[in-house]
């Protein structure tokens, strides 16, 4: 992996393969046990070489894992054995390791037991990754751009955030008024100042835990939308500029390489997709914005990057079945020449979508597992701009069975991608 700035290897070195987008709350335990080994098993034997997790630290009140307490900690409620034998030793040599961080989580809970939860955390964690690394599955994990406001973070380093401001979107096409998410944003020059300290051991943290990266709201690091803390939507904010490539010039000077994915989603200006580019890392492209009127369209299926990652859709986006219910006819009419010029012989829309999505000139295509079982709209993991009814999804026992995976696994094959 290169660790140069101006080099022209890959940051990311993909091959031609494709994996399956579910969060380990959104399993039927909804913990980091038995049905987490399941699915990775499951996920072999669909001939997958990824899974993609969401954000693992702890949510906020209404369940989000992109509004997390901490940057560093593991969410207790993924614990299969949250009462788990730890010993003394085990919970001294954690503190060692991760000295950065754990005491601020400690003083910020006002209990010391958490460091016993993070030895769980980190215990099952790895025990989990190592099962699917094995079984040449890699994970993918997912690095928010923000932290809570009421958050340990905050508390420990409030000379980094700006509390004042609140981060957001503009108006998009999730909502004619923007997202407010209420996240402080960054003050980047005490950061810079600290040799961005704060984000090299974000970086390190992700690197223990997985395999890649995707660096949620990458243009974030280019320029951010920033509202005035107090105002209740976020029409009237303001563009302001983003640590761009000097964040990661610090972070991978002292880390090396780093797989990561970059989320250029959005309201994306071409600086944004030039520090993409300069930092050689891969993007993204969502099937579900595919069929619009514009045949130029970033994400147009003949518009695919080859370094980059093909989605059905992401957790913001209604799962395929859903998404083909509300779909105008022109729109029908788009996908069904698109699955003409490509041969698919389906009349499942979850499934004309995913073979699509595979079909992709993308090295990596990523699925849904609501796309794989054809559900609607009521296996949506968020819709931007509510708060209410998100992140609550999950499997049943047994859901995913054997015919899935043979399913998947041939569309996989069909399309040339490799497997586990």
């Amino acid at each position: 992996m290169s660790g140069e700035r101006h080099g022209r290897r890959e940051t990311l070195r993909l091959r031609r393969s494709s994996g399956v987008l579910l969060h380990p709350a959104s399993l039927p335990g909804g913990r980091l046990g038995r049905d987490a080994y399941r699915f990775v098993d499951w996920l072999v034997a669909a001939g997958q070489a990824f899974w993609q997790v969401l954000p693992l630290g702890p949510p906020d009140a209404f369940g989000s894992p992109y509004a997390g307490r901490s940057a560093f900690a593991g969410w207790s409620g993924l614990l299969a054995e949250p009462e788990a034998r730890v010993s003394a030793r085990e919970i001294e040599a954690f503190r060692r390791r991760h000295a950065y961080w754990i005491d601020d989580w400690l003083e910020y809970t006002g209990d010391d037991k958490e460091a016993a939860t993070q030895v769980r955390f980190e215990r099952e964690w790895d025990a989990l990754r190592r099962h699917a690394n094995e079984r040449g599955v890699r994970i993918i994990g997912d690095l928010p751009l923000y932290v809570e406001r009421d958050s340990a973070d905050v508390s420990a380093h409030r000379s980094y955030f700006d509390l004042t401001l609140a981060a957001g979107v503009p108006p998009d096409l999730f909502s004619r008024t923007g997202q407010l998410w209420g996240n402080p944003t960054y003050r980047w020059r005490a950061l810079r100042d600290d040799g961005y300290r704060w984000w090299i051991e974000r970086f390190r943290r992700s690197l223990e835990l997985f395999d890649v990266t995707r660096l949620d709201h990458f243009r974030g690091y280019v320029a951010y939308w920033a509202v005035r803390h107090g105002n209740r939507t976020a029409k009237s904010g303001r563009w302001l500029r983003g640590p761009r490539a000097g964040l990661f010039d610090a972070v991978r000077s002292e880390l090396g390489g780093l797989p990561v994915i970059a989320e250029d989603l959005g309201h994306i200006t071409p600086p944004v997709h030039r520090l993409r580019d300069e930092l050689r890392v891969p993007g993204m492209h969502i099937l579900q914005w595919a069929f619009g009127g514009d045949r130029r369209h970033r994400d147009a299926l003949p518009n695919h990057r080859e370094y980059a990652v093909a989605y059905t859709g992401t957790h913001d986006n209604d799962p395929c079945a859903a998404w083909w219910a509300s779909a105008p006819e022109r729109v029908r009419a788009r996908v069904d020449e698109a699955r003409a010029r490509a041969d698919i012989a389906e009349d499942d829309p979850s499934w004309i979508l995913i073979q699509l999505t595979l079909s992709s000139r993308s090295r990596l295509a990523i699925v849904q597992a609501q796309d794989v079982l054809g559900l609607g709209r009521e296996a949506r993991m968020n819709t931007p701009s509510t708060i209410d009814g998100n992140w609550q999804w999950r499997l049943e026992a047994g859901q995913l069975t054997g015919e899935h995976a043979a399913r998947l696994r041939a569309a996989t094959s069909h399309w040339r991608r490799r497997g586990s």
